[in-house]
């Protein structure tokens, strides 16, 4: 009699779930099991995009799309070809929940409750027949005659024909692969808000902009390069946050981490399209034209009273002066100001429940066609496990199920 064909997916996080989906799918004669540690699944499906679930983003072009990921961008570029976010669009939809995208390209159920997609993936997979158990821990994984011999938490030992890694940035999962021959590269946060302490941000905060220009670099003995990045940007209690220090944060993640969080950030709040001399040639024009005007009340940038009356305080110019008394030492200063101010950073922050790092199994040693193991074969990987992380805007999700579905198919 033929041995029934066992399929075990470790980690019922959105990848893990999605890879079980599609493993079933395709072999209907397999038992597939979903083993999970904890007593909850697909967490961060539940709280992504403040509850409502950030399941994508509507960029459809895989060369476009894979520069949205600070790591992993190289091997991603092959695998969106074949599953990219149309595809999770289009799956959505035949089994009846459809997305919609918002001004920014973020995708999201159009009932705007990450429940939706919790409820799809749940029905679909009992509908598929995948045995789903919680608070099943692995105590090890040995590979025997071609099998994955794991010893369960109550000593029992399941023998498993395909085994899929799919348990997120989880320590145990890092040491089951590591069991299993694989490299990790160690984690460190990724999404993270800048701390910073300056005098001109402390009566600031809930201040935003549409777009600034972002530059971060290092100590010179660090010999680090500098990051760029542009977007909206928020000042708050404890420094700055927005999506693009958000995106800085992500990009220059392993440059941080080594230098323990300790960086310069110059701002240019008039974005790269104004330079310090087209900022003082603006400056001098409006002088011109508005001499007998206060300066507390007008000035020729569209951001808020608040924030200029806050710089010119930080600049020691009085508020009751007229234009005509501004000094060209006044004009170029706050010129600068507005363009090249630097900000020391001095620590990083958190990004809502949202927690994404930078690091996990080693990518040069998957086949990301299969997302087999070249190490170890019938074993693959899918998801946050792996040394792959993207910016917020449903990126990270998208890492999910892409890789999922190939590790599900692959099977």
């Amino acid at each position: 009699m033929t041995q029934e064909k066992i399929i075990v997916v470790l980690g019922a996080g959105a990848a893990g779930f999605f890879a079980a989906i599609n493993a079933k799918e395709k072999n209907p004669k397999a038992k597939c099991l979903l083993l999970e540690g904890s007593r909850r699944v697909l967490t961060k499906v539940k709280i992504s995009g403040g509850g409502r679930c950030n399941v994508t983003h509507n960029l459809f072009d895989p060369k476009l799309l894979v520069q949205n990921y600070p790591r992993g961008f190289k091997e991603l570029l092959s695998a969106f070809y074949s599953f990219q976010p149309k595809d999770m669009v289009s799956w959505l939809e035949k089994r009846g929940v459809k997305l919609k995208a918002e001004a920014d390209g973020r995708m999201f159920p159009e009932s705007n409750k990450s429940s939706t997609i919790i409820d799809c993936l749940s029905v679909e997979a009992a509908k598929l027949g995948v045995d789903l158990q919680l608070g099943q821990k692995i105590k090890s994984i040995q590979k025997k005659d071609e099998l994955f011999h794991l010893e369960l938490g109550d000593g029992t030992v399941l023998k498993v024909h395909k085994l899929i890694l799919a348990t997120g940035s989880s320590p145990s999962g890092y040491q089951l692969a590591e069991s299993l021959g694989h490299k990790i590269v160690d984690p460190v946060p990724s999404l993270f808000t800048f701390n910073i302490k300056h005098p001109f941000l402390k009566d600031l905060p809930g201040q935003s902009f549409e777009k600034v220009d972002l530059e971060l670099s290092f100590e010179k003995s660090l010999k680090l390069k500098k990051y760029k990045q542009q977007g909206p940007l928020l000042i708050t209690h404890w420094g700055l946050s927005g999506p693009a220090v958000l995106k800085l944060s992500a990009f220059a993640a392993r440059d941080l981490h080594e230098s323990s969080y300790q960086a310069h950030l110059k701002v240019n709040f008039l974005w790269q399209e104004q330079t310090k001399e087209e900022a003082l040639l603006v400056l001098e024009n409006y002088k011109k034209e508005n001499r007998d005007k206060g300066l507390g009340k007008n000035f020729p940038f569209s951001f808020s009273k608040r924030f200029w009356c806050e710089l010119l305080s930080c600049l020691d110019i009085q508020q009751e002066k007229t234009w005509q008394e501004l000094s060209k030492k006044n004009l170029s200063e706050i010129a600068f100001f507005l363009t090249e101010m630097s900000f020391q950073v001095d620590g990083k922050g958190v990004f809502k429940e949202e927690f994404v790092t930078a690091g996990g199994v080693d990518l040069k040693e998957i086949d990301f066609k299969t997302m087999e193991s070249r190490l170890c074969s019938s074993l693959y990987f899918c998801g946050e496990i792996l040394n792959i992380d993207g910016i917020t805007g449903g990126f990270n999700f998208q890492n999910a199920w892409t890789t999922a579905w190939l590790a599900g198919n692959s099977v």
